[in-house]
């Protein structure tokens, strides 16, 4: 799956999905602020690779591809995903922790899984991907997801708060500061920690942490002008460049060097 470091990425080989057209996020509409982090659309240049690696980042989307919704469950590994060139996917990201109210089930039932959201709302969703279908354009086709979704939102409690702050800590600090304030500020036990998270997220606040860890290498690559491993190892969290390099192995399927020149940096 992964390329050599020196070798460039062929043609039919996995790309990262955020490498591999043109990805833009837009703001939720107004009612569903509580629910979703963000919308977004991909835009898949015509000569491009056709499969995406899909790398874990904590998070549950709602997609509509090539006329179907489907729930892209929260990963613990590399999803990849055969995309036809040329074509626009879209969809919504749910917030910490809101998944689960808006699908009926905890999330650690759904880890790694790809399921057509008709499998959770029936005939529902369907008929959301069908007026989804009829839309001419991709900005109407987003309007159409939104407004669906606006409908059903009075009806859906919003995400408990302490799943919110518990991804937000990790977020931003390495395992041991962060956990060690999520146990002290919701003031439960490790083993109650776990279980709320795995609910919430798919897995235990380990697990959690060590993905949003690696986001934030991403982040951080995307955003340096001159990367250097040694010193995004450190800057991201990790014990050092060797650390790094199991951990993005593990979670993406590239060596460090094949991410950082498949994002550009």
């Amino acid at each position: 799956m992964t390329s050599d470091d020196n070798t460039p990425v062929l043609s039919g080989a996995p790309i990262l999905s955020g490498a591999i057209g043109e990805y833009r996020e837009f703001d939720p509409a107004a009612a569903l602020e509580g629910h979703f982090q963000c919308a977004w659309s991909n835009t898949l240049r015509a000569d491009t690779a056709s499969l995406s690696a899909v790398v874990p980042d904590g998070c549950v989307d709602i997609t509509w591809i090539d006329g179907d919704l489907v729930v892209a469950g929260p990963d613990v590994a590399v999803a990849l995903s055969t995309l036809t060139p040329g074509s626009t996917v879209i969809g919504a990201r749910f917030r910490p922790g809101a998944a689960s109210r808006w699908l009926g089930l905890p999330m650690s039932e759904i880890v790694g899984g790809r399921l057509a959201l008709s499998h959770f709302w029936g005939a529902l969703a369907r008929e959301i991907a069908q007026k989804i279908g009829d839309a001419s354009s991709t900005v109407e086709r987003m309007r159409a997801m939104q407004a669906a979704f606006c409908r059903l939102a009075p009806d859906v409690e919003p995400p408990p708060a302490d799943m919110g702050f518990a991804f937000n800590a990790l977020k931003t600090e390495s395992a041991g500061p962060g956990m060690a304030v999520i146990l002290d500020r919701l003031d439960v036990s490790p083993r109650t920690l776990r279980r709320r998270c795995q609910e919430a997220f798919g897995y235990g606040p380990k697990t959690l942490d060590r993905i949003l860890r690696f986001q934030r290498f991403l982040n951080l690559a995307r955003q340096s002008t001159e990367p250097r491993l040694a010193g995004l190892a450190f800057e991201a969290g990790y014990s050092d460049q060797a650390h790094l390099t199991r951990e993005v192995r593990r979670l993406s399927g590239f060596s460090p060097a094949t991410v950082l020149r498949q994002l550009g940096a």
